[in-house]
């Protein structure tokens, strides 16, 4: 059973049908599940494993799931396990996870090869969080061609898993937003908020570094993030939390699942009283 399959299975191990919700396809054609926990307000949502090599927040997002089931707590939080599913297998499978021959020779070419372990991207080298309408484009490190990281695609939201998601967030009017990524065990929270909302965008943020122990970071000239589209599209309190002691190595392995889970199974919880 491959990454996906495991993830699909242990939803539907935890959580009834009605619980358990489908955006939509990735690029090709995998599931992107939602999850909800609680009902009515507020409502927090939580994403993992944006980049395909931090495989390792899919795991992390089924054990904030069991944790979350057995809490009582008010509100509700719905959780993505796998927003980028394709980038996912590619990285935890290598080409065998794509069908189409073209394709995978395409992959290889941009990837440089066919080890794609510490491939970030979808499945057409689009990185999903420089692809958001946020300044697109303006950041460091962006890439104008489909790479292993950093390409900005041809136009904002051009990828379906954010097509996707961007929909469903404007569907669902959540209150706040977690995006778990790795690593570094900091927290970024700010895209150019002013005022009120910047005040309350920091309570929000220091309520989740209190409850981690991760520190809050400046995230430098980063553009086209969920997080900075939330920020300034939503006008929720938005973070990037990045999982795992920087001292670990990409991609950073299942043994290292349980000292990140003791660090960030509150989260959710502490930022749901926030919100």
């Amino acid at each position: 059973m491959d990454l996906f399959q495991a993830t699909e299975a242990k939803l539907r191990y935890l959580l009834p049908s009605s619980r358990i919700g489908v955006m939509g396809e990735s690029t090709l054609g995998r599931h992107i599940y939602f999850a909800t926990v609680g009902s009515g307000r507020p409502h927090l949502v939580c994403v993992y494993a944006t980049h395909a090599r931090e495989w390792i927040t899919s795991l992390l997002a089924t054990e904030h799931l069991a944790y979350l089931l057995q809490m009582q707590f008010r509100g509700r939080v719905t959780l993505v396990p796998m927003h980028n599913p394709d980038g996912v297998m590619l990285a935890t499978k290598g080409l065998c996870s794509v069908e189409d021959a073209a394709l995978r020779q395409s992959l290889t070419e941009i990837n440089g090869g066919d080890d794609f372990s510490l491939w970030k991207a979808n499945a057409r080298g689009v990185d999903l969080n420089v692809n958001f309408p946020a300044r697109w484009g303006q950041g460091k490190g962006n890439r104008y061609a489909p790479h292993a990281h950093g390409y900005i695609g041809k136009a904002p939201l051009c990828a379906a898993e954010n097509a996707l998601l961007a929909s469903f967030l404007l569907r669902t009017a959540p209150d706040g937003l977690i995006s778990y990524h790795a690593k570094g065990e900091v927290i970024y929270w700010q895209f150019h908020q002013q005022g009120r909302q910047k005040r309350r965008d920091l309570r929000f943020a220091r309520a989740l570094s209190s409850a981690c122990g991760y520190p809050l970071a400046s995230p430098g000239n980063s553009t086209g993030g969920l997080k900075d589209w939330c920020v300034s599209t939503l006008k929720i309190p938005a973070v990037t939390v990045e999982v795992g002691a920087d001292s670990l190595t990409h991609p950073i392995g299942a043994n290292a699942l349980p000292q990140i889970f003791r660090k960030t199974k509150e989260l959710a919880l502490s930022g749901l009283r926030l919100l």
